[in-house]
């Protein structure tokens, strides 16, 4: 099959978006708990608003979410990442990973081939990836994305960062990439096969099965080689080595914070890629 490779369309416009509100900040104070909750979603509709989302698109977000209880006790709970690499990979099922991740590399060699010319990124990388993320696309989440972003918008904890993430959500929404039924995912917002925060949807993902739409959710190319391009935004050099202390490391440590995360990634892929 020929892949093809055409990036979101609007990108720069939407960073450009991203990078600053248009107008001063309307929006009510942060919160910890859901009392001022509906209030500050009422305040960010309007500041939305000024900011340059339609109100079409407000409505059909907006006008129905709800304070994500679930969402909040996930984000305050996050016990996995001050596990030992042992137990992380025990937990992860590193071994069910490395051994599926062989089969579909064997099985879909031609598109990491493709993939791999078009980004330097060896397959075992984003099997590892893909594998600890949604177990190769088996649960992508069931949370509604637009709820648990708004949330997290509104709690206090990292209210900045997720306001900047709800406006990438509603953009995607705007330009008719995922509708608002389409925006499920995991607790923090995340979407797709290797579950794309809504910011990076937008900076790296790419149509690379050539049908004119960047689907993270239902397409196996789009997902793997957005998540390949990922990669290679953050640094990633065809031919280095991915390890701890090798040149590539530094890219895989871009796609999550937690150390034990990153190691494993390395692991695992290091053990497909053998």
């Amino acid at each position: 099959m020929h892949w093809m490779v055409r990036p979101i369309a609007g990108v720069i416009a939407a960073l450009a978006f991203l990078a600053a509100p248009a107008v001063p900040a309307l929006a009510a104070k942060c919160g910890n708990t859901s009392a001022g909750f509906q209030r500050w979603v009422d305040d960010f509709k309007k500041e939305a608003a000024a900011n340059g989302i339609r109100q079409s698109t407000i409505r059909a977000t907006l006008d129905d979410v709800t304070y994500a209880r679930k969402t909040i006790r996930l984000d305050r709970n996050q016990h996995s990442f001050k596990m030992s690499l042992e137990t992380f990979m025990q937990r992860r099922g590193a071994n069910a990973i490395v051994a599926k991740g062989k089969r579909i590399k064997r099985q879909q060699a031609r598109l990491f081939d493709s993939i791999e010319r078009r980004y330097g990124v060896p397959p075992g990388v984003l099997l590892a990836i893909w594998g600890m993320e949604t177990g190769f696309g088996g649960y992508l989440g069931n949370q509604d994305a637009i709820s648990a972003l708004t949330t997290l918008a509104y709690d206090c904890r990292r209210s900045a960062f997720f306001k900047n993430e709800l406006y990438a959500a509603l953009k995607i929404v705007q330009k008719g990439h995922l509708s608002r039924r389409e925006m499920r995912g995991a607790g923090h917002g995340e979407l797709g096969q290797t579950q794309f925060l809504p910011s990076n949807y937008w900076k790296y993902a790419v149509d690379f099965d050539g049908n004119g739409r960047a689907d993270l959710i239902r397409s196996r190319p789009d997902a793997l080689a957005s998540t390949a391009n990922f990669l290679k935004g953050h640094g990633w050099r065809p031919g280095a080595g991915y390890q701890p202390g090798q040149p590539n490391f530094q890219a895989i440590q871009g796609w999550n914070a937690a150390g034990v995360y990153q190691k494993a990634i390395a692991i695992i892929a290091a053990r497909i890629d053998g």
